[in-house]
């Protein structure tokens, strides 16, 4: 059904005031046509205020009335309907308009002939054939001066000549529209390939945030993105459980200091400073920081870790802050802490009768072929009885040494020469490097259980044989000690966790050699209680030197 001639003129006024390229194809041609319409009307006014004779001759006439049906044409023709480029007759018409109106009213009004100006740019403008419409810019003003030439039969050389100057100045106009125009659309074409190219970026990120928002809330940790200034950026649903985990029941949204983060005694508030979220915000770089959210029956212990994001220039961007609940782990810990306390402590009491029994059958002084056999019982009972006392120390983190002036290369002595018959089954060929005599201020029995912990290791993990040398040296004020072996080797990952209580190596786990995994974290309690340290080297394959090292 057709649309009225009300809304389509208003819908046609609306059109000024929008953008040319957003307007439909009738408004544009409207638009297009205007300028000469407009023009046509104010020589109509001119004319009959200053020549009324002018619409005495019909060829004038003809030209207004030709200006008036060709600007009904463009609002009245559905040009969307017909083929795209079909408006383009019209500035062709308008040649034609122009021509009969120059012949009917060029002796009152001169520079009608200019009048081809508005074609010209029309057919430049629109972008379309843009050779033809250069050539058009020409002919069209030249067929408006020189046909009337040739119909009354003024043809000469110099009336031909005079004409050509408007001709070539429509040339001019029209090269610089085509120019301009073409040089826009290309701009143009350049730009919606620049959109096409942003909006397919925006599309392809909205699909990876969605991506990376459905990973996020699959996985069982907590994820929080905050920028360099602390504000939040990212977090995903465990981290926002978390959050509403260590929010006050009273403090509906509260600020960092007012949340729910306790120490490891899990009722000690750990301070604003030292909590992940600020240590991440300051830039700092944290693995496996344990702390406790919430409180009562629903607090879960959190190990948190933080990576910092740089920017292009290395400038410090925000962090990211991984919590993971680790409150099962945290209770079977505890759990087995109190297993082995409770194991150590049943075993105290008959180890103490063992050691008694003992003393007083060695005391009654037995022959010769009885006495080995009760100093080895009682050695083993006291290692035993150490090795427990050790347990429920290192249980209570607590671990004494006292230190007195020993011959350390004695200790050495006696410790390889205890485990010289288990090296000689293993077919391990058992070698030292160490002086005479080194005399140190140290735990004497203290030490030699290291010593024994580390020789003792050194030939249980060179199963196919190999040699174990134990080298003993002061340097810088340090005694230190070293046992080196052509054993099974550890990878780095194992060497990372060596000194973890229980810890075993999957190549000791795969090979069932015994061992409960106390010996090396019990001797690194014992090194660092005289305030030394003890590093281990290892290849997988190749072999293990543990080194420590204790002050003189």
């Amino acid at each position: 059904m057709r649309e009225s001639a009300a809304p389509r003129a208003l819908g046609w006024l609306m059109s000024f005031r929008r953008p040319f390229h957003e307007n439909t194809l009738t408004s544009r041609v409207v638009l297009s046509q205007a300028p000469l319409s407009v023009t046509a009307l104010f020589t109509t006014f001119l004319v009959l205020a200053f020549f009324p004779g002018v619409f005495e001759n019909p060829l004038f006439v003809t030209f207004l009335v030709s200006q008036l049906v060709i600007t009904a044409l463009c609002f009245l023709v559905p040009w969307d309907r017909l083929p795209f480029t079909s408006f383009l007759l019209i500035p062709l018409l308008d040649f034609v308009s122009i021509g009969v109106g120059r012949e009917g009213g060029q002796d009152s009004l001169t520079g009608l002939s200019l009048l081809a100006a508005f074609p010209v740019i029309w057919l430049c403008a629109s972008g379309y054939y843009p050779r033809t419409a250069r050539w058009l810019s020409f002919v069209g003003p030249l067929a408006i001066i020189w046909v009337p030439l040739f119909v009354r039969g003024d043809v000469s050389g110099p009336s031909l000549a005079k004409a050509l100057l408007i001709p070539l100045m429509m040339l001019g106009i029209g090269v610089s529209v085509s120019v301009l125009t073409q040089s826009m659309m290309r701009q143009q074409r350049t730009l919606e390939e620049k959109d096409q190219q942003l909006q397919a970026g925006l599309e392809k990120s909205l699909r990876q945030e969605a991506l990376l928002n459905t990973i996020l809330d699959t996985v069982h940790v907590g994820v929080l993105a905050v920028d360099a200034d602390g504000h939040d950026i990212l977090m995903n649903r465990k981290q926002r459980a978390n959050h509403v985990l260590a929010t006050p029941q009273d403090i509906p949204d509260p600020n960092e200091s007012q949340l729910l983060v306790f120490a490891a005694d899990r009722t000690t508030p750990v301070p604003v400073a030292d909590r992940p979220v600020r240590r991440a915000v300051l830039g700092e770089t944290f693995t496996d920081y344990l702390v406790w959210l919430g409180a009562g029956p629903q607090q879960r212990a959190i190990s948190t870790s933080a990576r910092a994001m740089k920017d292009a220039d290395g400038t410090f961007a925000g962090s990211v802050i991984v919590f993971s609940d680790v409150t099962d782990l945290v209770d079977a810990l505890a759990a087995k802490d109190d297993f082995v306390s409770s194991v150590s402590h049943e075993f105290r009491t008959p180890l103490t009768s063992i050691l008694g029994y003992v003393e007083l059958l060695l005391a009654d002084g037995p022959d010769e072929e009885q006495q080995q056999p009760l100093e080895i019982v009682k050695r083993n009972s006291e290692r035993l009885l150490t090795l427990v006392s050790d347990l429920l120390a290192s249980r209570n983190g607590q671990l004494l040494v006292k230190p007195n002036p020993v011959d350390v290369a004695e200790l050495v002595r006696a410790s390889v020469s205890a485990a010289q018959p288990r090296a000689d089954s293993s077919r391990v060929v058992l070698e030292t490097d160490i002086p005479v005599q080194l005399e140190a201020h140290v735990d004497g029995p203290r030490i030699s259980q290291v010593l024994d912990n580390l020789v003792s290791n050194a030939i249980k993990y060179s199963p196919d044989g190999g040699n174990v040398v134990v080298a003993l040296m002061q340097e810088d004020g340090h005694l230190t000690c070293q046992v080196s072996d052509t054993g099974m080797g550890m990878t780095p990952a194992d060497q990372a966790e060596v000194f973890t209580k229980f810890f075993r190596t999957s190549n000791v786990r795969r090979t069932a050699i015994p061992g409960v995994g106390l010996g090396l974290p019990i001797s690194k309690a014992i090194v660092e209680a005289h305030g030394g340290t003890i590093d281990v080297e290892s290849t997988l394959g190749h072999g293990t030197t543990f080194t420590f090292r204790v002050p003189v």
